[in-house]
């Protein structure tokens, strides 16, 4: 079964890469985790959201954490475009990035460089590897 969802992952990506020639929200979620820089933390409360309508839905929480602990250094991911465009100068979070592609190198490497104490995902967004590591 592991082996059916990491093939899908990879046909997905090789979608999107196609689609990235013509379709402009594709070449932004190509490019943008192309070109994306991650910041090394000691620790952090990392939180995912698969596009905008659930970083609206998450907010309220991000809001209270950051107003109660200032210090408490935020990571928020998207895996939309459209949620990271919007949202990728918010004040609530320390660092926005894109969800790196769901595969084991990949979530272990963002793991080790965000170090997230929690982490918090909303609605049905669960990707094995980075729940896995």
């Amino acid at each position: 079964m592991l082996f059916l969802y990491q093939l899908t992952v990879l046909f997905y990506q090789f979608g999107i890469w196609l689609a990235s020639g013509f379709n402009p929200k594709a070449k932004l979620w190509i490019d943008g985790r192309r070109t994306q820089k991650l910041g090394t933390l000691k620790e952090s409360i990392w939180f995912h959201f698969a596009s905008l309508g659930e970083f609206e839905q998450g907010r309220p929480v991000l809001e209270k954490l950051k107003a109660e602990n200032p210090s408490v250094k935020t990571v928020v991911t998207f895996f939309s475009p459209s949620g990271y465009e919007i949202r990728k100068n918010t004040p609530l979070a320390d660092y926005v990035y894109y969800l790196p592609l769901d595969t084991r190198r990949n979530a272990k490497q963002f793991l080790n460089t965000i170090n997230p104490k929690v982490a918090i995902f909303t609605k049905y967004e669960y990707w094995y590897f980075f729940m896995d590591e």
